[in-house]
């Protein structure tokens, strides 16, 4: 990003619910144990001022208000991580508070907008509480020489998966838009009963299910391998479009997913791009959300991690030689193996097991793709407009593709690497 210029902080503090909340432990389920060492989840809205002189423009009392109020459904994210008296993590609930920090800079969003995930993006307009690293939740509104906004996140893994994290910020900037207007009246307020997806009794995988669950990622040590690098990329409608066609197979007439497609188009672009071995074999691994799988389903409101990861492989040469219909239909595949058996299998596992996945990278014979595609990212709009541009201010893990929709256009690839893979 090239910014030698520092951030001022010149606000912190602590935000916690306007109203008494739940004071207690909340349970974590096997699904948000094998994410709970991954921390913090850092992301950056970007906001323009549209006069650039709005004396009430991001109001940082308002948001305060707002966000006191916002935290009194979502209390987990006023608590802290830590154990229980059997050592099993979980969340402190005693209202202690979200961080709130308010910091200047005269740079500008226009040349922020732009630029790659990156440390220094972290460093900047991501709050860091070394010292308090059992904090839930913290933001950082940042105003900008031009007058605009960033706004920077970091919610803890274990509290959360993507659907819930958008489901907060929505909350949030309903809150602070509409006040007590009727959009706060028809929110959908949160479900924290996270024993929806206890282990069941006695715990039982079935045997099948590892032909497309992964319990763990096949990671290895980043020791004198450089640092993430990270590339956005840009992808218009009619490319999408061009690639749903190319993955639907003739012989059934079947459709899939833009996720699907991009996933098969990435994932064979890859096997090209780093001269993998003819005979190694290759994997994709990639979160799906179980919410809508299980039976009953979960409640679309429910709050916490709901995801298992899926993935499916192949000899370098097949992927690389087939049709991308062939390997959209592998991944399609183990889409449609989830089912509620699978992901009660995968909890039983988990909870018998452990999943904590170790530090490190992942192989270059591997890829992961995480999906954020209809979600409602550029729905956190505080009542001065929609964000410019969202995404994660960093990750810190190489082999890694995200994909979103973009407000400049119509999605966009986020892609990390380690700086000797060749993609």
């Amino acid at each position: 990003m090239g910014v030698r210029r520092e951030v001022e902080v010149v606000e912190s503090c602590m935000v916690p619910p306007m109203e008494q909340t739940p004071s207690q432990g909340l349970w974590l389920s096997p699904l948000d144990l094998a994410i709970v060492n991954r921390g913090l989840i850092p992301t950056v809205y970007f906001y323009s001022s549209s006069s650039g002189v709005d004396d009430d423009f991001f109001d940082v009392a308002r948001l305060k208000v707002v966000l006191a109020k916002a935290l009194v459904p979502f209390y987990p994210l006023a608590g802290r991580i830590g154990v229980d008296g059997g050592g099993r993590a979980e969340v402190h609930c005693a209202g202690q508070g979200a961080l709130f920090v308010v910091a200047r800079s005269d740079l500008t969003v226009d040349g922020l907008v732009d630029c790659q995930p990156s440390p220094e993006l972290r460093r900047l307009f991501v709050p860091r509480f070394d010292d308090s690293p059992s904090i839930m939740c913290a933001i950082q509104v940042t105003f900008m020489g031009c007058g605009g906004v960033i706004l920077g996140t970091a919610l803890h893994h274990a509290a959360v998966d993507a659907a819930s994290v958008f489901h907060f910020f929505k909350t949030w900037s309903t809150f602070s838009r509409d006040r007590d207007g009727p959009g706060s009246a028809a929110l959908d307020l949160p479900c924290h009963d996270r024993t929806l997806l206890r282990a069941r009794t006695p715990p039982m995988v079935h045997p099948d299910a590892f032909t497309v669950f992964c319990p763990k990622l096949s990671l290895s040590e980043t020791s004198g391998i450089g640092p993430v690098v990270s590339e956005i990329f840009a992808v218009s409608k009619d490319q999408v479009a061009a690639l749903k066609r190319a993955c639907t197979s003739s012989g059934d007439g079947g459709r899939v997913s833009t996720f699907v497609a991009v996933s098969a188009h990435v994932w064979r672009s890859m096997c090209a791009a780093r001269r993998l071995p003819p005979d190694a074999t290759t994997r994709l691994t990639f979160p799906a959300n179980v919410r809508r799988v299980l039976r009953p389903p979960l409640p679309a409101r429910y709050f916490g991690n709901a995801v298992i990861t899926l993935g499916t492989a192949g000899k370098v040469r097949d992927i690389g030689s087939e049709e991308l219909a062939s390997v959209a239909g592998r991944i399609n595949g183990a889409v449609r193996r989830m089912d509620d058996e699978l992901v009660r299998s995968a909890i039983d596992y988990l909870e018998m097991n452990g999943g904590k996945q170790p530090v490190g990278t992942l192989p270059e014979t591997e890829l992961r793709v995480f999906s954020w595609l209809g979600m409602p990212m550029y729905d956190a709009d505080f009542g001065w407009g929609k964000p410019l541009a969202m995404h994660r201010a960093l990750e810190e893990r190489g082999g890694i593709v995200w994909t979103a929709s973009a407000a400049a256009c119509a999605y966009q690839l986020i892609g990390f690497r380690y700086y000797k893979f060749i993609v």
